[in-house]
C-alpha cells in the first residue's frame, strides 16, 4: 500500500459509512447512528491530520474530503429533518447556503477560471455549530436528554452563521470576481 493514499482511503471509508448511518437514522436507531457519526467525525480529523503532518496531500483528496464532510452533515441533517428532530426551515437554510456556494463557485470557474477556495472562519464556525447541533440531537435522542434551551441557542447560532457566512462569501468572492475581470 502507498501510505500517501491513506488519507484518501480514510475519506472513502467516511463516504461508505453514510450507508449504515442513513440506514440507522431512517429507522430512528439513534444509539447506533451516533456511534457511526462519531467514527465518521474522527475519520475526518484523522485524514486531515495525516495529510498535513506527512504531506500526503493530493488534488483528489482535496476535492473528496470536503464532499465527504458535506455529504455526512447534509444527509444526517436531512434524515433528522425527516424524523422531525430538525425543523424543515433550518435544514432548508443550511442546504440553500451550500447550493448558493456551489453555484457561485461554478459561475466563478466558468467566467474567471480556476480558483483556490478555502473555507472562511465564519464557514468553519458554521460547520462546527451544525456538527455540534447534530451531535447533541443524536446524543439526546439516544443516551440522555439535552435541554431545549441548548437546542434553541444552537439553532439560533446555525441560522446566524448560515446567514453571515453566506453574506461574507458573497462579498469576498464578488470582490475577487470584479478584480479578476478588471485584469482582463
Amino acid at each position: 500500500m502507498n501510505w500517501k493514499q491513506l488519507p484518501n482511503i480514510i475519506t472513502s471509508i467516511r463516504l461508505i459509512l453514510l450507508v449504515p448511518l442513513s440506514f440507522y437514522l431512517a429507522r430512528e436507531n439513534y444509539q447506533t447512528a451516533v456511534i457511526i457519526f462519531f467514527i465518521a467525525g474522527i475519520s475526518d480529523a484523522l485524514d486531515g491530520f495525516l495529510a498535513k503532518k506527512f504531506g500526503w496531500v493530493s488534488r483528489f483528496g482535496s476535492m473528496l474530503d470536503p464532499i465527504a464532510d458535506k455529504a455526512l452533515l447534509v444527509i444526517t441533517m436531512a434524515l433528522l429533518t425527516m424524523n422531525q428532530k430538525i425543523d424543515i426551515l433550518l435544514f432548508s437554510a443550511v442546504a440553500l447556503r451550500d447550493v448558493f456556494i456551489v453555484i457561485g463557485a461554478y459561475i466563478y470557474y466558468k467566467r474567471v477560471g480556476l480558483y483556490q477556495m478555502e473555507p472562511s472562519v465564519l464557514s468553519k464556525i458554521n460547520t462546527f455549530v451544525q456538527i455540534l447541533l447534530v451531535t447533541l440531537i443524536l446524543v439526546s435522542a439516544s443516551y440522555f436528554p439535552v435541554s431545549k434551551t441548548v437546542f434553541d441557542w444552537l439553532t439560533f447560532l446555525v441560522y446566524l452563521t448560515v446567514i453571515s457566512s453566506s453574506v461574507h462569501y458573497t462579498y469576498v468572492w464578488g470582490r475577487k470576481y470584479r478584480l479578476a475581470k478588471q485584469k482582463t
